[in-house]
């Protein structure tokens, strides 16, 4: 399993239906060991009638893709918070 995948990161299909496709990853499940990758492998689901959903029909869903079928191609960017500095002799002075 590979540990250094994260959300946002661009990875490339080397197995499977879905061989040598480039995708983004949506969501991680590390227990299950499995990725959702950005527009692979969505399957539409029959949906019952029920309270909550009244209508029925279908529904798309994401099928993961065993973390060991995945390569790392680009990591994504880390966005650091913007962090304000403060002038303590200038805030003192405010007072």
């Amino acid at each position: 399993m590979v540990k250094g995948l994260k959300v946002n990161d661009k990875v490339l299909v080397i197995s499977g239906d879905n061989k040598g496709k480039e995708a983004k990853i949506v969501k991680i499940d590390r227990q299950a060991g499995k990725a959702c990758l950005e527009g692979i492998g969505l399957v539409e689901r029959h949906m019952k009638k029920s309270y909550l959903n009244p209508s029925g029909g279908k529904k798309t869903v994401h099928v993961g893709i065993d973390l060991s079928n995945l390569k790392l191609v680009e990591v994504a960017k880390a966005v650091k918070p913007a962090v304000k500095k403060v002038d303590k002799k200038a805030k003192k002075g405010a007072k």
